[in-house]
């Protein structure tokens, strides 16, 4: 299950790229985003290995993160490894105008294992479309109330 969208960000592709790579701002537009921790390799580069924690009212998950690719500002990929299902992630920042940045995405389950989401994923495929498209508008929001300069 693929798909892909973008959302037009009224700020420069420098610092869209630079809060989306930080992790400390993942709380700002990740429902129940916890924490992130460097498992190995070197932070941001290609080959990284993070587990990144996120927890609701009924649940905590956990997942690993390991870049594929990262040519920020430009584009970012990695994978994300859970339990009972695979995805990847491509992004692309593409600069507009002097202060607008289209981000571009993609996500692709590579694999759902467990009985209730593979079923979620068939009959309402719609549900985790619309968890990535939230999170999108959120990011667009969260960057769009940033008044910083970042070199």
């Amino acid at each position: 299950m693929k798909f892909s969208g973008s959302v037009e960000i009224n700020k420069p592709q420098h610092i869209v790229a630079q809060l989306f790579a930080d992790p400390k701002y993942l709380k700002e537009y990740q429902d129940g985003f916890q924490k992130k921790e460097l498992i190995s390799g070197e932070k941001g580069q290609v080959g990284a290995i993070s587990k990144m924690y996120y927890k609701d009212a009924k649940r905590e998950m956990e997942l690993t993160e390991t870049i594929t690719s990262n040519i920020l500002p430009d584009s970012f990929a990695a994978t994300y490894h859970h339990k009972f299902m695979d995805n990847t992630m491509k992004c692309r920042f593409v600069p507009l105008a002097e202060n607008k940045t289209r981000y571009e995405y993609e996500f692709e389950y590579t694999r759902i294992d467990w009985v209730l989401p593979k079923l979620m994923a068939i009959l309402f495929p719609s549900v985790y479309r619309k968890q990535g498209e939230k999170w999108m508008r959120q990011f667009k929001e969260f960057v769009e109330k940033q008044n910083i300069v970042i070199d």
